[in-house]
């Protein structure tokens, strides 16, 4: 039996051109997955799983994943999980004030999460960069295990979802802020922080994120 017919679900990783898609697959791999790196929106279509990582601004990643942009909607609207990762989680929300700050003008996300990101305020040290607690407030099958744990953030800005029961984790950093969204039904699903990056925590979230994929 193959490695792909052991796997418990198939995991299509979004080649946008914004992304540490290496790290993130071998995290799926580890997970349990069998994953396909793509750049063509039609991978989507047979996909047990989707994951949308990210790396960079929210124009350029909006601007990037545009081709991707009818089928990721497609996809999360027909209930198959979404996972968005760092900038992929912004990207699911509705706007940006990063596009605003960079004087790029008006961006727009995917909107399967209304809300925006906001840019840390005061006189926090900004890229928000390290080691910093989940506190999870929704019970979501991605979460599970992980309440009071800690996860690895790299990011400047963070999102606002207009529906607060969009914020399944919290994470403090001056304030607190949503550090993993997800829609209403819990496929389409965000964490702010790169779980390829939190060592067991991480581990146990991405294996989570397949064993729903594996479920739907």
């Amino acid at each position: 039996m193959s490695d792909r017919e052991q796997a418990a679900a198939d995991v299509v990783v979004v080649d946008y051109g914004l992304g540490n898609l290496r790290s993130v697959t071998r995290g799926l791999e580890r997970a349990g997955a069998a994953v396909t790196i793509s750049d063509d929106p039609v991978a989507l279509d047979a996909a047990d799983g989707i994951v949308l990582p990210g790396v960079g601004a929210f124009s350029e990643g909006m601007d990037n994943a545009g081709p991707f942009r009818d089928a990721l909607v497609e996809a999360a609207e027909d209930g198959r999980p979404l996972l968005g990762i760092c900038l992929g989680m912004q990207m699911l929300l509705t706007t940006s004030e990063e596009a605003e700050h960079a004087g790029e003008g008006d961006a727009e996300g995917l909107d399967l999460i209304p809300g925006t990101n906001l840019r840390f305020d005061g006189d926090r040290k900004v890229p928000h960069m390290g080691w910093n607690e989940l506190a999870v407030e929704r019970e979501h099958p991605l979460l599970a295990g992980v309440d009071g744990e800690h996860a690895y953030f790299v990011h400047s800005y963070y999102a606002q979802p207009d529906d607060g029961a969009a914020t399944a984790a919290r994470t403090d950093y001056g304030e607190r802020f949503a550090s993993v969204v997800a829609n209403e039904a819990g496929n389409v699903m965000g964490t702010q922080f790169h779980p390829e990056k939190s060592g067991e925590t991480g581990l146990a979230i991405l294996r989570n994120f397949v064993e729903y994929c594996a479920d739907q």
